[in-house]
């Protein structure tokens, strides 16, 4: 049975400008690119988000929804030297490290001595430790596994602490709303909730087969997760292959021009993905994934070193070649080659500004005002 804490730091990038500017706390502040050169919201603070900004959101429209909203310029280089500090909290109490992110991570303390092998005592700890020396605060989740752990840290933000031992999984997972899942987007949920299934309680009523049959590979997938059950383990050197976001839409987008509208929004969502990960990696392939009204999925892919908006846009066209009609879900991505190994050449993987981004989004159409974005199955941002 493992013992595995999941960590993620509360609105990380906008916590450490708080921190440095004492003036900036009870207001709200967001951190992300100018609204006259087309910047978008990388994080806000949770004050801001009671007017409903969120991350990957237009500036431009950030500030009609809150007019008192405060946007600094991100500090890639500050955020990242905080994150190093986190890590070293970490390392003091296991070296079975997996990160996902600067301000996420998960960590097995099956093994760990500390604190009498109290994973809970652990979890408090670094989040005691992270508090007082670097004054940000963190969630945690502890439970038997990965799926858990990262429910769990999840359920009482912001500075929250939630534990599932092993005695509890069962009742838990049986009334875990199945939004809750990660993969489960907001209209698939809608689709199981007409259907009657919203708890893992109703999941558990259909078979592997039958889900199978609804929800194709992520349905085997769903089979397990409804159970309360993962058998990933922490991965200590886990090179990243790709990154990618997505977004399900409430309603299906019928042509290209439709398509097209949504790339600024979701490129937005990726550059930020993009400067949380390590300087390590090295952009080597752009990708498009397209999911068709009737559930199938499509992927138009090329080799490239650069993630410009522009090599999406012809990715789009392309897919739409193949086959023209109305999408569910729309994705970018990027295939990435981690340095370490050696190969390739040493090059930036993207430019840390985000007031680049504007220029880059330039020339295309802007999503309209009532739209906003949709979170992608899982979390809403990589700044937590």
């Amino acid at each position: 049975m493992r013992k595995i804490i999941h960590c993620d730091c509360d609105c990380f990038y906008a916590s450490v400008e708080m921190r440095d500017d004492p003036n900036l706390r009870g207001r709200p502040l967001a951190v992300g690119g100018s609204s006259d050169r087309r910047g978008v919201i990388s994080t806000c603070n949770y004050e801001a988000r009671s007017y409903g900004v969120r991350s990957a959101m237009p500036t431009a429209h950030a500030k009609r929804l809150c007019p008192d909203l405060i946007v600094v310029p991100g500090n890639m280089k500050k955020y990242r030297e905080v994150s190093a500090e986190i890590r070293q909290i970490f390392l003091d109490y296991s070296d079975r490290i997996e990160p996902l992110s600067l301000d996420e991570a998960y960590i097995d303390v099956t093994d760990s001595g500390h604190c009498d092998g109290s994973a809970t005592r652990i979890a408090e700890q670094i989040r005691a430790r992270v508090r007082e020396q670097l004054g940000i605060t963190i969630s945690a989740g502890v439970a038997p596994n990965k799926f858990l752990a990262k429910i769990a840290s999840d359920w009482r933000k912001p500075d929250g602490l939630t534990v599932i031992p092993p005695a509890a999984v069962e009742e838990f997972v049986l009334r875990l709303p199945v939004a809750k899942i990660h993969g489960v987007g907001r209209v698939t949920a809608e689709k199981m909730q007409r259907q009657g299934i919203r708890t893992c309680a109703d999941l558990r009523n259909l078979s592997q087969v039958e889900l199978a049959q609804r929800y194709g590979k992520f349905g085997n997938r769903l089979y397990q997760l409804c159970r309360g059950q993962d058998d990933r383990p922490v991965s200590v050197d886990s090179s990243r292959k790709s990154v990618s976001v997505e977004r399900t839409f409430s309603e299906d987008l019928p042509g290209i021009a439709d398509w097209e509208q949504q790339l600024p929004l979701l490129y937005g969502r990726l550059q930020e993905r993009l400067e949380g990960l390590s300087a390590r990696y090295q952009v080597s392939g752009a990708f498009v994934k397209v999911k068709y009204a009737d559930f199938t999925t499509s992927t138009q892919e090329r080799a490239s070193h650069s993630s410009r908006i522009s090599d999406f846009k012809q990715l789009l066209r392309q897919s739409w070649e193949r086959r023209q009609g109305a999408i569910r879900l729309l994705g970018l991505g990027v295939k990435l080659k981690d340095l370490r190994t050696g190969e390739g050449p040493e090059q930036l993987l993207l430019p840390l500004e985000l007031e680049r981004k504007a220029s880059a989004i330039e020339g295309l159409p802007q999503p309209s005002s009532s739209l906003t974005p949709g979170s992608s199955p899982g979390s809403e941002g990589g700044a937590g």
